[in-house]
């Protein structure tokens, strides 16, 4: 069975079951130890991609995390079925520093270092063929009970490979809702240097924790503007805390 057959199936089941954003690992900066396992497909405009990943983090101490990733990718964008990994990151996040703005509202800053390690092949449509570095910057803020906003902003850049050059600005908006749920807006509007374009996307997230060590979510995406990499994605997402 394709993966995308696997998505609609388990998509339905989330949507029409009985559907915490405080430190919710859906927040980036929050605090928690998780594993997520992701299926996703994305309508491209040469063909589709089905991806599978693992995307999760381990807290060493209160102000050291550490993320790690790692894809599969199935696509037919060359015109032919190719699938294999497509890359692997590790990400290293330290706070700083964290109290209350002027306002009263709490914060917490982050910087950060991500390493990224190209495990695909361009030929066959998987990967970028870059081995990359991407610093970066953020903050998360109780803007209110129950909700979460988190600014970030990341430079990415090859060490080796392919030329890449691009910064993206990042804002996440994790709401809590009622029965355990949340509900998450990622928008990312990232600037390629080396094309001047703006591959921007949104992301719509609804989530649900079933007990305190298990959780699964829903995703919907879109490509926005004219630079768009894809035009939509659909995914799920499981999550195990520890």
């Amino acid at each position: 069975m394709k993966i995308y057959s696997i998505l609609v199936t388990v998509f339905g089941l989330l949507f029409f079951s009985s559907l915490l954003a405080d430190e919710n690992a859906s927040n980036p900066l929050a605090a928690v130890s998780n594993t997520d396992f992701r299926l996703k497909t994305f309508d491209l405009e040469t063909g589709d991609r089905q991806e599978f990943f693992i995307d999760g983090a381990t807290m060493i101490n209160p102000k050291l995390k550490i993320k790690y990733n790692a894809h599969w990718w199935q696509t037919d964008v060359t015109g032919r079925d190719e699938n294999g990994w497509e890359s692997a990151g590790i990400t290293l996040i330290y706070f700083p520093k964290q109290g209350k703005l002027e306002s009263g509202l709490p914060y917490k800053v982050a910087v950060g270092f991500e390493w990224i390690v190209d495990l695909g092949d361009p030929a066959k449509g998987i990967g970028t063929g870059a081995d990359q570095l991407a610093p970066f910057i953020g903050m998360a803020i109780a803007a209110k009970p129950g909700l979460m906003l988190i600014p970030l902003l990341q430079h990415f850049a090859e060490y080796s490979g392919t030329d890449v050059s691009l910064t993206a600005a990042r804002l996440i908006a994790l709401k809590t809702l009622s029965n355990a749920k949340w509900f998450k807006l990622d928008l990312k509007v990232p600037y390629d240097w080396n094309s001047e374009t703006w591959p921007a996307s949104v992301e719509f997230q609804l989530g649900k924790n079933y007990s305190p060590k298990f959780g699964a979510y829903i995703d919907v995406q879109a490509g926005l503007g004219g630079d768009k990499s894809y035009d939509s994605a659909v995914g799920v997402g499981f999550r195990f805390v520890y």
